[in-house]
């Protein structure tokens, strides 16, 4: 029999892992080659983006190991790119439209088909990349201010063509770079992210000289189903029932109020449905987020509880119905600010999830992790682009402690995985002198487990500039678990020139002077278990 038959196929559960590893793999090398050639620390060093394949529908068959936020939103970056271009060959499609897709405007996603063979009339594959840049124009530095509408936040691209038949449209690229401070690393970027469709498209091809390419597009459902297949048998073995889980968000920037985060898990079977019903209506500042964002915080929760390795694709969606009423704090509208909703407000939606499966399994489920990104921009436009800069950061914290043991200090946790920029990249690219960098000793929750250290970073403003923080648990701890105590809040100073220490409050924007020192300490994870019972 030949071995290209469906037939031979179909069922064989060794060519559905080879699959599975081909189309991570293709993701995978698409994300190493955006890292070497990108110029921005932050996507070089930082690696903050995402790599795609996804099927004729816009439906994800493969993430690399990147960042969770973008689980379920790249994928609508990609459908909502379908119904808006007619693509060809060697067509790109860029957008950033948190309303079309995206998540927030730093996030520029691009889409492209593959089409395998040069007679097709329509594509088999698309694939997409989504990277955070460092500045897409807006009211500060960084396109991470605290701001209370869009406008403010930088430059909003719906879905246009960026290339078109492979060659780049220089009217495009020349309005997107006349809108940033720093144009010469966004040009840098925005190839590097061309190279690495460019990588996809090739791999993609090549794979049909071994599979033709209906069997490629066979097994590309099959892991969907795979995928599908798994999470139910999970859910499954939960008990049935209305699980309640329920935190806040310590305020918006602009009213001093707690914002809750509410949702009601329903277990039914091999299903289950997430109701955010109970949560606030969409708010002034820019902690609103999108629908995709939600739904990516719901999916990376629900994969957790998968012991195996599943599949990254988006039969993981099918056992689960996600209710987010429209102009919530988590399913915004037109015109809300929403910089801060992909970054902080995912962060609690992942919280009050495991709060509510702590009431269902709780032999499974960790602490809160520290629960907020500890967003911090810095920067300053020059009249020579050679001199302007944008820095900006994530800082990692301490993670919840677990029935199996403590939480892993001074890390990236749940909705990011980005690594942090090293001080020597740091220093080279910025204006910029780090005088501190260690764990926040004390700072995780006491219990049988304890949670994870926080961080302290302090860092020195060499030229003057603008800075913007935006950051959670600063006020409200994260929770602790059977017993265990909530780790530490966070802390945000900026410490003068002249020695004076201001405290600063969770979200705020600020001019800095050379010898201005911004320091912050992100908070710890929550313990698990009694403090008694690790002492017996």
């Amino acid at each position: 029999m030949e071995t290209g038959s469906l037939e031979y196929h179909e069922h064989n559960p060794i060519t559905l892992e080879v699959f599975g590893n081909l189309f991570s793999s293709i993701a995978e090398e698409m994300g190493t080659a955006l890292c070497r050639a990108a110029l921005s620390p932050n996507i070089k060093e930082r690696r903050d983006f995402s790599c795609v394949v996804c099927d004729e529908k816009g439906e994800l068959i493969a993430q690399a190991a990147h960042i969770p936020v973008h689980l379920g939103s790249a994928p609508l970056s990609v459908q909502e790119a379908l119904s808006a271009v007619v693509m060809k060959p060697g067509d790109i499609v860029l957008l950033n439209d948190p309303f079309k897709g995206g998540t927030h405007l730093p996030d520029l996603t691009m889409v492209s088909p593959v089409f395998l063979d040069p007679s097709d009339t329509s594509a088999a594959f698309f694939i997409a990349n989504r990277a955070h840049h460092a500045d897409v124009g807006g009211i500060a530095a960084g396109s991470m201010p605290v701001s209370d509408e869009i406008y403010q936040e930088g430059l909003i691209i719906p879905p246009l063509r960026l290339v078109k038949e492979g060659e780049m449209d220089r009217d495009i690229l020349a309005l997107i770079l006349r809108n940033v401070r720093t144009p010469l690393e966004r040009e840098g970027d925005i190839q590097a992210q061309v190279a690495s469709l460019h990588i996809g498209i090739k791999r993609l091809i090549e794979t049909t000289r071994r599979y033709d390419a209906d069997m490629m597009r066979m097994y590309a459902a099959a892991l969907k189903d795979r995928s599908e297949k798994m999470l139910r048998s999970v859910l499954a073995a939960i008990p049935d029932g209305d699980y309640v889980g329920e935190d806040y968000l310590d305020d918006d920037g602009f009213r001093d109020e707690p914002i809750p985060i509410r949702v009601v898990l329903r277990i039914r079977g091999d299903a289950a449905e997430a109701d955010f019903s109970g949560s606030a209506p969409q708010v002034k500042g820019n902690l609103n987020a999108v629908k995709a964002i939600t739904v990516s915080a719901v999916l990376y929760v629900f994969r957790l509880l998968v012991p195996e390795d599943i599949p990254a694709n988006s039969g993981t969606l099918r056992p689960l119905n996600i209710i987010v009423p429209e102009g919530s704090i988590l399913n915004a509208v037109p015109p809300a600010a929403v910089a801060g909703g992909n970054v902080e407000t995912s962060q609690r939606v992942v919280d009050v999830l495991l709060a509510a499966l702590a009431q269902a399994i709780p032999w499974k489920i960790p602490a809160a992790s520290q629960g907020t990104m500890n967003n911090l921009t810095i920067g300053a436009a020059h009249p020579d682009p050679s001199l302007s800069f944008a820095y900006y950061e994530t800082v990692g914290g301490g993670a919840g402690a677990g029935p199996s043991g403590a939480g892993a200090s001074g890390i990236h946790s749940h909705m990011t995985n980005t690594m942090n920029t090293p001080v020597e990249a740091l220093e080279a690219s910025y204006p910029l002198l780090v005088e501190k960098f260690r764990l926040r000793r004390d700072s995780g929750g006491r219990g049988k487990h304890a949670g994870g250290e926080g961080i302290c970073r302090d860092i020195r403003i060499l030229r003057p500039a603008r800075v913007a923080m935006i950051t959670e648990r600063r006020k409200i701890p994260p929770y602790g678990l059977a017993g265990g105590s909530p780790g530490k809040t966070g802390k945000n100073v900026v410490i003068r020139a002249d020695g004076s220490r201001v405290e600063l409050p969770s979200k705020v924007s600020f001019h800095a002077e050379p010898g201005d020192v911004v320091s912050m300490c992100t908070p710890g994870g929550g313990g698990w278990g009694s403090e008694s019972d690790h002492e017996s």
